[in-house]
């Protein structure tokens, strides 16, 4: 057995990862004492010990401070990962002895899970109220090394690219067609069959460089005859958004679901689009599964999804085959599924 076999299965303590995760932080023996309430020279004997006890050097003193080697990146990376499920451990104990079940830490994506995972959300409060949910809006590059760590159960969105190195589970649950959108008072709304070429003199509301849909959406506009002009403002902000659109002649690329707003309805431009993405989905982290909390929320997310996927396909049949109102009917909502 190797020297820091020994050290990490037997002498390894939590003291210990808190101490080179505060290091990593400050770079700095006189910070990292005043952040712990201890010496300089007891955190210089505690680094000591556990450099000696792996074997490894795991930082190097430079005029910038202390910076980790190789070695010492690979102890801390775990050492956050360790603390995280801890820490998870802990609000899980607190929650079963003050008599609620526990708490579920979501990430979501913007603009892609903004009504699956309310929806899903409502109907998670319906079956089991005494489970806390924390919900963390951000992207993929935020998210899943955040997923990874442990500091999230599961992120909610557009699936990203397949994980190449099979770090995450992943289950589909939307397929959710993108579409061009304006509000009804555009000028383009008044027509019945559009070609590419129509949309040149209207500015665009775009998704930033870098994010899931910009590069997908650029080719197709390219291959249409359609390059962007300087004329877009880029968000992934669902509210401003439909703000924009609403205020202006803009027009955006979408998932088709969030032009349903009952208050106020979006348009859909009557211009085929090949699948730009991925759908809507989880991800969670193989190696840490699911707690009891999540597995529920997981099942939420599918049930959610099963009745928004009818409601577009009813959505699209009827605006193929429009029918007469009856007073009492409703349109499929975003409530409906949470009253259901």
């Amino acid at each position: 057995m190797k020297e820091f076999d020994w050290y990490l299965q037997i002498n390894l303590k939590a003291r210990h990862l808190r101490l080179l995760v505060a290091v990593d932080m400050y770079r700095n023996l006189t910070h990292v004492a005043d952040v712990t309430h201890v010496t300089v020279p007891a955190v210089s004997k505690l680094l000591a010990e556990i450099e000696r006890g792996l074997g490894l050097k795991l930082f190097s003193r430079t005029v910038k401070g202390l910076v980790p080697t190789p070695f010492g990146n690979c102890i801390i990376r775990h050492a956050q990962a360790m603390l995280a499920i801890l820490h998870r451990a802990r609000d899980e104990l607190n929650a079963l002895s003050s008599g609620t079940e526990g708490k579920i830490y979501i990430g979501m994506l913007p603009a892609s899970a903004s009504m699956l995972l309310p929806l899903a959300l409502n109907l998670m409060k319906q079956r089991s109220p005494a489970i806390n949910m924390k919900v963390v809006e951000g992207t993929v590059e935020s998210l899943l090394p955040e997923l990874w760590q442990g500091d999230l159960d599961m992120v909610v969105g557009r699936l990203p690219p397949p994980d190449t190195l099979g770090s995450f589970y992943e289950k589909e649950l939307l397929e959710e067609p993108v579409v061009l959108m304006t509000s009804h008072r555009h000028p383009l709304a008044r027509r019945k069959a559009l070609k590419w070429s129509d949309l040149s003199p209207f500015p665009w509301i775009l998704p930033p460089l870098g994010s899931i849909l910009r590069d997908p959406l650029e080719r197709v506009l390219q291959a249409n005859g359609l390059p962007l002009t300087d004329n877009y403002i880029e968000t992934l902000s669902i509210h401003v958004m439909r703000a924009h659109l609403l205020a202006s002649n803009a027009i955006a690329a979408m998932a088709g679901m969030l032009g349903n707003d009952i208050m106020q309805p979006l348009h859909a431009l009557p211009l085929p689009m090949p699948r730009l993405l991925r759908p809507l989905g989880v991800l969670w982290n193989r190696n840490r599964g699911l707690t009891p909390g999540a597995q529920l929320m997981l099942s939420c997310l599918e049930e959610t999804a099963q009745r928004l996927q009818a409601g577009l396909g009813a959505t699209s049949h009827d605006r193929k085959h429009p029918q007469p109102k009856r007073n009492g009917g409703a349109d499929f909502q975003a409530g409906s599924v949470a009253a259901s």
